[in-house]
């Protein structure tokens, strides 16, 4: 461990500063070596997070943070294994995710015990918001008050240097300029001006960012979200993304965390081209254990709009892992847009093209980024994803739409009843694949998008933040022809199923098999090789028949025998089956 640390902190910031450097790294972590507790850090089948605010549920006179730990112990605490409660720091701008002290907790939602009692029923995810920081952080006051100490705690570019070829998810200005007691500073800011890049080249920033993923383990986080990690180390001249010194600060955090906590994940969100993004694993024992699997919402996305499993399967073929150390977390959606860039280099751009304009068609917004020769391309869908799979308008006893908008023929018109078992689907898609599941709030309870937030607000992502009143939310789960109750009920059982079956372990096997164009089908094996489940999707609208090489199995949702030599799957059926572990395809 000790050549680790001092191996990267070389790499980082010369031979001649390492050992200096490793002896403050070791200080800071023998600070925190008695006080951190030893928790079991073992994924199993059992493993799965909700993504939600900490003010998602609100009650009136209550803190949030109260009000959503009283809601998940209701609802999700024999179906759910975490909660990744998205930034409760107190912030500024971008829906926490532009933080103003790492280390407190908006007084607004709550405080560290709200956050602590979650613990007795969840394991917690933290993210940690460590590329950039509030411009009204006292880190920055300082920096504009000419403070020595945040002299060099951020990013400063004189002169006009190319920085055509930076890579970043935004079409604005890269630089903000800002006024000192020394003259005007123009200071790297990759999402926003409110959003100001903390400098690595520092290594006093490094030290103070590990301190505080110590202090988020003290305070009981058993994963933490690197959030947008990708664009962390800035060198001039470069795409700044990616940049192997990057890499280096991943793993140094994960050798420090390997010490001291070695039953945290660290978990990295790179919106990105699948290739990068699993790049984040490192040699698999020395960088994230878990990287979000991007691809995932938009090929998803595309193989129900086609009714076609074909692109999705191949890709899911490719999906291996570099060690038993790492895993998928596999997603569809959250408090972002659906991201277009994972699915470049595997859908054509016809096929993203088609992606924007259904998005447009369902009533949902697209965002851009701008690219180095200035022009701008579409970076995510922001469209809830009940929404994105169904077009709201096309329902029969639908809402008008908005003007302008196509609804398509007649024809086109379905049943509600319809579009829940296309959304339930493709939940189930996300569910049997290898690795933890990552439900957002929206999706376990089937929110619809949220227009009237967008309006409120001028940012196209608030159309999937939506925030919820505890009793009414109650009344709609308790009402079962509701949409709500509906889906939840139904998502439900599929994570009853999940857990009950080692085969979905996240350190398992999984083996894509081609029954049918329109069926997604995969097998799952547990560790052991004891348990063996196989999961089958219908992608399309039709009535499927297929044959297949297995024949008794038993019914994961109902524990009944099953005859599975020829199977029909209705429009959107789910069936999920065990295996005996003892017959083999024509057992």
């Amino acid at each position: 461990m000790v050549k680790k640390l001092l191996d990267h902190l070389a790499f980082l910031y010369g031979e001649d500063k390492a050992p200096q450097l490793y002896e403050r790294t070791r200080h800071l972590m023998d600070g925190y070596r008695t006080r951190i507790s030893a928790r079991d850090g073992g994924l199993t089948e059992h493993d799965s997070l909700l993504i939600t605010y900490g003010d998602q549920v609100q009650s009136p006179d209550e803190k949030p943070l109260q009000t959503l730990g009283k809601f998940c112990k209701q609802y999700l605490a024999d179906i759910a294994g975490g909660i990744h409660i998205l930034p409760f720091y107190p912030w500024t701008s971008d829906d926490g995710f532009s933080v103003v002290d790492y280390r407190k907790v908006d007084s607004n939602l709550g405080d560290w015990e709200d956050i602590s009692s979650m613990q007795s029923n969840f394991r917690l995810m933290f993210d940690g918001v460590i590329n950039h920081i509030s411009s009204q952080s006292e880190w920055f006051k300082g920096f504009l008050r000419d403070d020595p100490r945040y002299h060099d705690y951020f990013i400063t570019v004189d002169g006009s240097p190319d920085l055509s070829q930076v890579v970043r998810p935004r079409a604005l200005p890269l630089l903000t300029a800002f006024n000192t007691p020394s003259g005007e500073k123009h200071v790297w800011t990759t999402f926003s001006e409110d959003q100001v890049d903390l400098n690595y080249k520092n290594p006093d920033v490094l030290l103070e960012i590990l301190d505080i993923l110590l202090m988020y383990v003290k305070r009981g986080a058993d994963f933490i979200r690197l959030d947008a990690i990708a664009y962390l180390w800035k060198e001039i001249g470069t795409t700044c993304i990616h940049l192997p010194q990057t890499h280096h600060v991943i793993q140094f955090l994960r050798a420090a965390l390997d010490e001291i906590a070695p039953h945290v994940h660290l978990i990295t969100e790179t919106n990105v081209p699948h290739i990068d993004n699993i790049s984040y694993f490192g040699d698999g024992n020395n960088e994230a254990q878990l990287v979000y699997n991007f691809a995932l919402p938009p090929l998803t996305l595309h193989t129900f709009h086609t009714g076609d499993a074909r692109i999705l399967s191949n890709w899911a073929k490719t999906l291996t892992l570099s060690s038993d150390k790492t895993t998928f977390f596999n997603f569809l959606a959250s408090h972002d847009g659906i991201g277009l860039n994972p699915a470049r280099g595997i859908l054509s751009n016809e096929e993203i093209d088609s992606l924007v304009n259904k998005t447009f068609e369902h009533g949902g917004l697209i965002s851009y980024q701008q690219n180095s020769d200035g022009s701008q391309s579409p970076y995510e869908m922001n469209i809830n994803y009940f929404d994105a799979l169904s077009n709201p308008y096309c329902l029969l006893e639908a809402a008008s739409p908005p003007p302008g908008t196509a609804t398509g023929a007649k024809a086109d018109f379905e049943t509600l009843d319809l579009q829940i078992n296309r959304f339930l689907a493709a939940q189930a898609i996300m569910l049997s694949l290898l690795g933890v599941p990552g439900i957002y709030f929206h999706s376990l309870f089937s929110s619809r998008g949220w227009l009237e937030g967008v309006k409120q607000t001028g940012r196209n992502r608030t159309i999937n933040r939506e925030k919820c009143n505890f009793e009414k939310l109650q009344n709609e789960l308790a009402d079962e022809n509701s949409l709500r109750a509906k889906v939840f009920a139904r998502y439900r059982e599929l994570l009853l199923a999940r857990s009950s079956s080692p085969s979905f372990h996240p350190h398992g096997i999984q083996k894509i098999l081609d029954f049918h164009p329109s069926v997604f089908a995969i097998e799952r094996i547990s560790p052991d090789g004891k348990s063996r489940a196989l999961c089958l999707h219908n992608v399309s609208a039709q009535e499927i028949t297929f044959t297949t090489d297995y024949n008794s199995v038993t019914d994961l949702f109902t524990d009944q025998p099953l005859k599975v030599s020829k199977i029909t799957l209705e429009p959107y059926q789910i069936m999920w089956v065990t295996i005996p572990v003892s017959v083999q395809p024509g057992g």
